[in-house]
């Protein structure tokens, strides 16, 4: 059976498809094909993600791929993958995740606390903003687009002191030598965005591919992002909303932490739980639900007016 790989075209979205397409050779596949697809967010490097719409930017048009049968799967970051999507189409598989940190990058400084007063940090997401801000409310966040390899070379070019990657894509393009500092950041600090460093498996209802693909499935992985994609779909909030959340299994526990605040870094919930693993199905909601109670709806709709005023 011949498999096509939808794929963006940017160099991580190809190395996570060519490490799929090799998982799948491994199990007996080898008929297999990647295409290269253009998707909003590629095309669009001009604007701040949140203002173009944050829902679906890089998975939209790689779906219609999918739903129209010119490919078989879908390779996509988790943490880029909407919270919902098209009746006809799943998530099949997560796989395992890597480390799910952020990370600091630089040319003159060793992280943040190394940066002068007004330092100007590159990064295009609401999250990282905020939670920067919060950290450190003296620093001048400034948006940053490309990929990342065209991010590194901003930084090379003295646009930004320093840029926040997320630690898995820098790993994987083994890019990490390109700059003089590089070092992950604690989740205290920077709380990661829903599936960040998991790569999500999007098939049709089809149950022959969903066989194929099963094997990639990694259940701890699976079961982690499920509950921060839960959370966040509670909150009718996208992947570039200003929310935090990290879900990770230890024994027959899970332990959540959730976030979410204004774009300044102020007016800040935080909750973590710990929950019984055979508890843990309808945790994300709960934990979501809190928010709200807490006036976590309110406050994103302010944050939504705060950017835009930017």
């Amino acid at each position: 059976m011949g498999i096509i790989i939808a794929s963006r075209k940017s160099p991580l979205a190809l190395w996570q498809s060519e490490f799929i397409k090799k998982e799948l050779e491994i199990a007996n596949h080898k008929d297999i094909e990647i295409i290269k697809v253009s998707t909003k967010g590629d095309k669009i490097l001009d604007t701040p993600l949140a203002k173009i719409g944050g829902k679906g930017l890089f998975t939209k048009e790689i779906e219609q791929f999918l739903i129209d049968d010119k490919a078989d799967i879908a390779v996509h970051s988790l943490k880029d993958m909407p919270t919902e999507f098209d009746s006809v189409l799943t998530l099949s598989a997560v796989t395992k995740r890597e480390i799910s940190n952020d990370s600091f990058l630089s040319q003159k400084y060793k992280n943040l606390d190394d940066l002068p007063k007004g330092a100007i940090v590159g990064t295009t997401s609401l999250r990282r903003r905020m939670q920067l801000l919060k950290y450190r409310d003296d620093l001048k966040i400034k948006d940053l687009r490309g990929n990342i390899n065209t991010r590194i070379s901003k930084l090379k070019n003295n646009e930004y002191d320093a840029i926040i990657l997320a630690y898995a894509g820098v790993k994987r393009l083994e890019l990490s030598d390109e700059v003089k500092y590089f070092e992950t950041i604690d989740k205290d600090i920077l709380l990661p965005s829903m599936g960040q460093a998991s790569l999500g498996i999007q098939t049709k209802n089809n149950e022959d591919i969903k066989k194929v693909v099963a094997p990639l499935n990694h259940t701890d992985s699976y079961i982690e992002t499920k509950l921060e994609r839960d959370f966040t779909h509670k909150l009718n909030a996208g992947c570039q909303a200003p929310i935090g959340i990290h879900a990770i299994m230890n024994g027959d526990r899970i332990k959540l932490s959730a976030m979410l605040g204004l774009i300044d870094g102020t007016k800040i919930i935080e909750k973590t739980v710990s929950i019984l693993t055979r508890d843990a199905m309808f945790a994300g909601e709960d934990l979501a639900n809190e928010f709200i109670d807490e006036g976590a709806l309110e406050i994103l709709e302010e944050s939504k007016k705060m950017f835009f005023n930017i």
